[in-house]
């Protein structure tokens, strides 16, 4: 069975069509849990991903597993993101403006998940570790490429601008009117070099 070890070798890589159907499940679940949030039922992100309830319960053998997979899913995502922006966007700025606009998506899904990840489950607690050893080094980078070019002020520290933009997201509370990406942008521009 794929993911085994055969005597106390590594486990061998899965297929590349079982990567591509396990991250339909976790694109799935992760819209799924964004309208519905955490708690929606399994055979909601089954109907969303077009495969039975079983499928899902094979990759992902509980809830936990699943919610845990999708985090760390959309975490990877937005790293990879970072130097992709970096290389096809026109300018550093420009990557940078587009990194936050997805770190904003991100935070906004992430925040459907808090209650849950907050919990005394013990598979929950590495997730705060990672996500800043994955994403504050991309966001650095982003801002030492803009700085560099002189888009923007050198003395931004990304673990500041992400708790930031976080701030932002979450300080709408549910408050008609309050456009967190509008004031992100805001943020953003504010970086800006004055010319």
């Amino acid at each position: 069975m794929v993911g085994e070890t055969d005597g106390g070798r590594a486990p061998r890589p899965k297929r590349a069509d079982a990567r591509r159907n396990e991250e339909v499940l976790l694109e799935a679940a992760a819209a799924v849990f964004v309208a519905s949030g955490v708690e929606a039922p399994i055979r909601d992100i089954a109907a969303e991903a077009g495969v039975g309830t079983a499928t899902i319960y094979r990759h992902f053998p509980t809830r936990a597993d699943l919610i845990v997979a999708v985090y760390r899913h959309q975490v990877e995502a937005l790293a990879q993101a970072g130097p992709d922006l970096l290389a096809s966007a026109g300018t550093p700025y420009a990557a940078l403006e587009r990194w936050i606009d997805r770190f904003v998506d991100f935070v906004v899904t992430k925040h459907g998940l808090a209650a849950v990840l907050q919990s005394d489950d013990p598979s929950f607690g590495p997730l705060h570790s990672y996500f800043l050893e994955r994403l504050v080094p991309v966001c650095a980078r982003l801002l030492d490429a803009a700085a560099e070019s002189g888009e923007i002020r050198s003395d931004v520290d990304a673990y500041e601008l992400m708790r930031g933009v976080g701030g932002l997201c979450i300080g709408a509370g549910g408050t008609p009117g309050y456009d967190a990406r509008r004031l992100v942008g805001i943020l953003i521009a504010g970086l800006r070099r004055s010319s």
